[in-house]
């Protein structure tokens, strides 16, 4: 797999963004709903260096890449909240957790309205400037909709365990501990498992994949780009 300076310089800084704004929109949410916690770790933050997890951010994607792996994932530093300390510690939670998602899903549809704006780059950028934003809509809604899925740690299952009956949260929260061993497990084990057999087991991404597709075909709908 052939990985030039301009494909980096095209996919890094929208990844790095829409990292940054996800974690930032967490902390920032947290911090006005009661808790302080992100906000005095410096959190609520523009800075990508404050939300890049080495190994989550960096290392395990580029060894998923290399490997030729039927889907990619990582994570960044997870933004600590002590939920207890929230105004109304189940529904602030949902708040909370949406607003990383609703972040990407706004970062994605800015990007769609600053197609708009290419005819008057100069030529010579155009095109480095149009793989930016293209990519920004893309990782945005992969971001958006990866995080939904509804397994704790992610956003989807926080957003579960909140809005869920008590019977039925309660086992949910308990699965956060293992929620990164289920997902490498449906994700990547699954399928390379099944692959042995002549079996497509893939099929979690291939739901995914299509969600994502449905949210880019919105966000170039609603920016005028259908």
């Amino acid at each position: 797999m052939n990985i030039n300076f301009y494909d980096l310089s095209v996919w890094v800084l929208p990844l790095l963004l829409a990292i940054t704004f996800h974690e930032a929109a967490h902390a920032f949410v947290a911090h006005r709903l009661g808790d302080n916690t992100a906000w005095q770790l410096g959190r609520v933050s523009f800075n990508p260096l404050r939300h890049i997890d080495p190994f989550g951010t960096v290392i395990l994607p580029a060894m998923l890449l290399f490997a030729h792996s039927p889907f990619l994932f990582g994570y960044a530093k997870p933004v600590p909240v002590n939920y207890r300390n929230l105004n109304n510690p189940r529904l602030d939670m949902v708040w909370v957790a949406l607003a990383g998602p609703a972040t990407n899903i706004l970062l994605a549809l800015a990007a769609g309205l600053a197609v708009h704006a290419l005819p008057w780059i100069p030529p010579g950028s155009a095109q480095w400037i149009a793989d930016n934003l293209k990519n920004a809509i893309l990782i945005n809604a992969v971001l958006a909709v990866f995080n939904m899925m509804p397994i704790p740690p992610l956003d989807g299952g926080r957003v579960a365990v909140g809005l869920l009956p008590r019977p039925l949260a309660l086992p949910l929260a308990r699965l956060e501990p293992f929620g990164m061993m289920i997902l490498i497990a449906l994700l990547i084990l699954l399928p390379l498992a099944g692959s042995q057999f002549g079996l497509n087991l893939d099929v979690i991404s291939a739901i995914l994949r299509s969600l994502t597709g449905y949210v880019i075909q919105a966000v170039l709908f609603l920016t005028g780009n259908a």
